[in-house]
């Protein structure tokens, strides 16, 4: 949003200058991004007299002036068809930056005559587009400079440009008064009135208004009015100039007003040609398949369900977007048709989208107007128009009426201080919402028509805070109930999420954030279903919820790869869907390993990742988490995995606390990763909380006694599973044997085909005196039976 600063003067009476005005806009959260100020753009620009003009000897269309300027006389070459004896111009000197031409002003020879240098146009200096000749000035003293000369004679040409930053939240700022009236609120001058009252027409106005049935909550308001016997000349120059400051190309005087009440009232219009107009105007919704060529000379299609104005003759129009051109209006306009409406903000956001135009008009309707100030709007542009161009209104037509807008909330002065921690007197408050335009009634405040972002008590506590400028928040230790050291907060799985995070990070792995949405197909890689498929989803590749964390990690890996990255090590901490109810998520911790692992120096070695190192990993994280050291590793975990290279951690058959691994090589290629990859997923949801919460750890149970080692190797069925042995030995006598650990696997030799011996170590640990050899023999022997019961296995070499 740009506009300039006589411009707000316009509405605000205010002595503050521009710094103060810039710095406080921002603080009411309309932040200044630029401010252009064409008096330092011209600064070094002074007054000179020409002496004489002489024609250049070797040019037919240069001439050899002397100049007049504040360092004596100087020789200038210029090539203007208005250079000549006795005018006073504007000086250039060697040095100077000429911003219309992007140049610096040196010493230079043009034919052969030294130029020391140059007398300027308008647009050589960005006042205006006029190129024709050198400006000439009906005064100034040699010497003067240019900017002094334009501030006390034509001060629009060097009015400052103020660019702000308008939240979609703020259409009242999208118009000067709007912002005028933020200014004052705060202090920084009063509203100056500008209340024009209506017009009254002197005939009924020839062009009908209709609003179809179906269109009401698309176009819920339509005015308009006839001004007949109107001259469209160019603009005033006043009204030329601010528009040239935003940066709009002043056309017509008709088509200036709406440009003007767009940017002054964030009040957009629309004018017709009236002779162009065949009958009646309609406002209804496209068929789709017609046709209208805008005001920017490109066709458009219309849409079903567009809504369009049309006249007799077909489409003219395009709501609350962009007029047609076939009734635009031109120089040779003597009878205008003025247009005021209020058009919904979503259907003219799809319409404009749709269409591909970004127009002023559009940028507003969508963000929301001021629909009460549309009957206002029109009775402004009519005195205008009526003013400058003169001309015979008409009554005015109306078609539907004003939305309703009317809303009221409490207003609680103590909000104030329990919300943004600023004490503010009542008085005060009441004051400040009654400035923005607020109707205060008791303790109930109802928002301006303008304002419709004000939706709650919250946001009345927002808007006093804002007035009374958020730089005043003063931190305040909050209020606590008890004294001492507050009680813990986090919950137990948040606790647990913190510590998986540091844990699996302190073991090397990068943590990765990816989305909860993957593709149908990974997600049926990984036992996903349509259950938690989207109905709206943002794109085909994010269609379904993620049943798992390793479909995101995986295809950071593929991404990855493709640039170069073969070693990863990536993990994450997020919630799984198992179905599309609220209640059918969970938290998983999942990490993977691809490529090789280890220092790559001459200090250490490197080695490719194995489903063990995905193993540690699990291990560590489930210890950080507090699952119980004695646990169990079994097979048959989902087909994601590997088939003979994985294990599922468990306590007892069915409480699965872990699965780690190697990823399947089918899930890889589906997924475009180059493997073998590795990983673990933990559940920290099925770990149990320990059974005393006491920080205290338990009493040491050490003894001083000798323990004793036993080594035993079974032959087997090679399907039988170590761990089948190791808890069947270690089940032999809980209270004596400490620990049971594999040492040895043998395959092949006389052991015959299907057959396997695996040795084992049995440590003895007595509590109260030294174990007798019968002692041990005696556990020795219970071990090996319960093995044989258990797996079928003798001792080796025993038949």
């Amino acid at each position: 949003m740009k506009f300039t600063l006589s411009w707000l003067k316009h509405h605000l009476d205010t002595e503050a200058s521009l710094d103060e005005i810039a710095e406080t806009l921002t603080d009411l959260g309309l932040e200044v991004e630029d401010i252009s100020n064409p008096a330092e753009r011209l600064r070094d620009f002074t007054i000179g007299f020409v002496n004489s003009a002489e024609k250049h000897p070797d040019a037919d269309k240069l001439k050899v002036c002397q100049v007049q300027t504040d360092e004596g006389e100087t020789q200038i070459i210029c090539g203007a068809p208005n250079a000549r004896e006795g005018i006073t111009v504007v000086i250039a000197k060697p040095g100077t930056y000429v911003p219309g031409i992007d140049t610096t002003i040196g010493v230079g020879k043009i034919r052969g005559v030294e130029s020391y240098g140059m007398m300027c146009s308008e647009r050589e200096m960005e006042l205006s587009e006029e190129h024709d000749g050198i400006i000439e000035l009906p005064s100034g003293e040699v010497g003067q400079s240019f900017t002094d000369w334009l501030a006390e004679n034509d001060p629009a040409k060097v009015d400052p440009v103020i660019e702000i930053a308008i939240t979609p939240n703020r259409p009242d700022a999208l118009g000067v008064r709007g912002i005028a009236r933020d200014l004052a609120a705060r202090g920084l001058g009063t509203m100056i009135p500008r209340d024009t009252g209506e017009v009254k027409g002197t005939f009924p106005c020839p062009i009908t208004v209709t609003i179809d049935a179906d269109t009401q909550d698309a176009c819920p308001l339509f005015t308009g009015r006839l001004i007949r016997g109107v001259k469209n000349d160019p603009s005033p120059a006043w009204l030329q100039d601010s528009l040239r400051a935003i940066g709009l190309r002043p056309i017509s005087f008709l088509v200036d007003v709406t440009n003007f009440f767009t940017y002054d009232r964030n009040r957009p219009l629309h004018v017709f040609d009236a002779a162009k107009v065949k009958g009646g105007l309609r406002i209804h919704q496209a068929q789709g398949g017609e046709t209208l060529t805008g005001l920017d000379e490109k066709d458009y299609t219309f849409e079903p369900c567009m809504t369009v104005i049309s006249d007799e003759a077909g489409p003219e129009s395009i709501a609350g977007v962009m007029g047609g051109l076939p009734t635009g209006v031109t120089l040779e306009t003597t009878d205008v048709f003025i247009e005021a409406a209020y058009f919904d903000p979503i259907r003219t956001a799809l319409t404009g989208r749709a269409l591909k135009i970004n127009s002023d008009a559009r940028y507003r309707f969508e963000r929301g107007i001021d629909p009460a100030w549309t009957l206002e709007g029109l009775n402004h542009a009519t005195r205008m128009i009526l003013d400058h161009a003169g001309g015979e209104p008409s009554e005015v037509v109306v078609a539907g009426a004003v939305p309703e807008t009317t809303r009221a909330y409490r207003l609680d002065t103590e909000r104030c201080a329990s919300l943004v921690g600023m004490d503010i007197p009542a008085e005060t408050q009441r004051k400040t919402l009654e400035d923005l335009g607020f109707t205060l009634e008791g303790d109930m405040a109802h928002p301006p028509s303008w304002r419709p972002d004000i939706l709650g008590e919250a946001d009345l506590v927002e808007e006093i805070a804002r007035i009374a400028s958020l730089t005043k928040l003063k931190g305040r230790p909050m209020f606590r109930t008890q004294p001492g050291i507050p009680k813990p907060i986090l919950t137990t799985n948040q606790i647990r999420e913190r510590a998986a995070r540091r844990a699996t990070a302190a073991r090397g792995l990068n943590e990765c954030v990816s989305y909860s949405f993957i593709d149908r197909e990974a997600a049926l890689l990984f036992g996903g279903s349509d259950a938690a498929r989207l109905e709206n989803p943002i794109s085909s590749e994010m269609s379904h919820m993620r049943p798992a964390l390793l479909p995101g990690l995986l295809q950071a890996a593929a991404r990855n790869q493709a640039r170069g990255i073969a070693d990863l090590a990536l993990f994450e901490v997020g919630a799984a869907f198992h179905g599309g109810e609220p209640e059918e998520q969970h938290t998983l911790v999942t990490g993977i390993r691809i490529g090789r692992t280890g220092p790559k120096d001459i200090h250490g070695q490197s080695r490719p990742v194995d489903l063990f190192d995905a193993k540690a990993d699990a291990e560590a994280v489930l210890a950080s988490l507090g699952a119980p050291a004695k646990t169990q590793i079994f097979r048959e975990a989902p087909d994601w995995w590997h088939p003979g290279r994985h294990g599922r951690i468990c306590l007892g058959p069915k409480k699965t606390l872990a699965v780690f691994g190697e990823l399947h090589p089918r899930v890889l290629q589906a997924l475009d990763v180059k493997g073998p990859a590795v990983g673990f997923t933990i559940w920290p949801a099925e770990i149990p909380l320990p059974r005393n919460s006491s920080a205290a750890r338990p009493a040491l149970g050490a003894s001083d006694l000798q323990a004793v080692e036993r080594d035993f190797a079974f032959e087997l069925d090679s399907q039988v599973e170590a761990a089948t042995l190791l808890n069947a030995a270690q089940g032999a006598d809980k209270a004596l044997i400490e620990d049971v650990r594999l040492f040895d696997r043998f395959e092949g030799g006389n052991l015959g085909e299907g057959r396997k011996s695996l040795a084992i170590t049995a440590r003895l640990q007595p509590k109260n005196s030294t174990l007798t050899e019968s002692e041990i023999e005696a556990v020795s022997q219970r071990i090996v039976e319960k093995v044989k019961k258990a797996t079928g296995g003798t001792l080796r070499g025993q038949k």
